[in-house]
């Protein structure tokens, strides 16, 4: 193996589902890899909303992949399957996975790396690939957002949400967005949203709708779901499409089927980390034609709120389950 790679490395294991405490710092032999996949000395792994899932038990990894958590990485490749041919060892990537992320080593298809963003470091290219893999099939594939349009993106200065308010305003989208508090607000509006609105104390609904003339949305993206369905199959304009991620307010709503009907509503949704290779290398595609120019230009990036080194998991996750953060968070290994 290149790199006089290790047979055993440091990665997090779930020892048991539950709380933050459960992550804890083991030895795992490095994972091996197929014809098809690369060995990444994994440099900084990004902390998402599914690794918090996993941990409680209640978003288990697909049949036949490790259990360590971790679905987006940035570091070096070390070595390669004998069918790749596009990477060589030694190249700066960030990638997604479908686990293992929180480990020295991590494999990750060839075809599911993208090359380091010029100007960027490891720290910021982990926080990439999940958040913009999401954003990109949710709000311009299923969303089909285009310039001219408007959007509104719930939980704002999440992860997902600052990356989304980027990527629209570049693609020349009116943008809106809701968060939980004024400092949030105000970080969404720096992005670029137009507007947004402490879901705390105001309406959205109502203040949309006068933004809009009484139009309405054309694409939300949701990751609350619950009780925000309703609200938001009220503020959609006709043809609007709701794209839900994620379901922090419940998993089920009571709805109006007759308002989806009348304004031709398309509600929709998706998770990304059970879709096949394919799928996910057909997104990765896009990405490296239409947003990497993006990044390596400078116009978009990641925002970093805090880091912690991968023996402190277990804070890292509870920084998320706060709500504090504003961007993402990440490991460095």
């Amino acid at each position: 193996m290149d790199f006089n790679t290790p047979g055993w490395m440091k990665a997090v294991q779930i020892s048991e589902p539950g709380q933050p405490d459960v992550l804890t710092l083991c030895e795992r032999e490095v994972p091996s890899i197929g014809e098809d996949e690369v060995l990444i000395k994994v440099e900084a792994a990004g902390v998402n909303r599914p690794d918090v899932l996993q941990r409680q038990g209640l978003y288990p990894p697909p049949p036949g992949v490790t259990d360590i958590p971790g679905l987006e990485v940035a570091g070096n490749i070390v070595s390669l399957g004998k069918a790749v041919t596009n990477w060589k060892v030694g190249d700066a990537v960030c990638a997604l996975l479908a686990g293992g992320g929180y480990a020295a080593y991590a494999t990750a298809s060839a075809c599911l790396c993208l090359p380091l963003p010029r100007n960027l470091s490891m720290i910021e290219g982990a926080a990439i690939p999940e958040t913009f893999f999401t954003v990109w099939t949710n709000v311009f594939e299923r969303g089909r957002l285009k310039a001219g349009e408007t959007l509104l993106v719930h939980g704002g200065s999440s992860g997902i949400g600052t990356t989304a308010i980027q990527m629209a305003v570049c693609l020349k989208a009116r943008v809106f967005a809701t968060a939980g508090n004024a400092q949030k607000c105000r970080a969404c509006e720096a992005l670029g949203a137009e507007r947004c609105i402490n879901y705390k104390t105001h309406d959205f609904v109502s203040i949309l709708k006068e933004l809009t003339q009484n139009r309405g949305v054309d694409v939300i993206l949701d990751m609350v779901a619950g009780a925000y369905l309703p609200r938001n199959i009220a503020l959609a304009a006709a043809e609007g499409r709701i794209v839900i991620i994620g379901t922090l307010g419940g998993a089920t709503a009571d709805i109006n089927c007759l308002d989806l009907m009348l304004k031709r509503i398309v509600l929709t949704g998706s998770t990304l980390r059970a879709r096949s290779v394919a799928e996910k290398s057909a997104i990765a595609d896009q990405l490296r034609r239409k947003v990497w120019p993006l990044l390596d230009e400078g116009r978009i990036g990641p925002q970093i709120f805090r880091t912690f080194p991968l023996s402190d998991a277990a804070k890292a996750h509870r920084l998320m389950e706060s709500g504090q953060h504003v961007g993402k968070i990440v490991l460095e290994i």
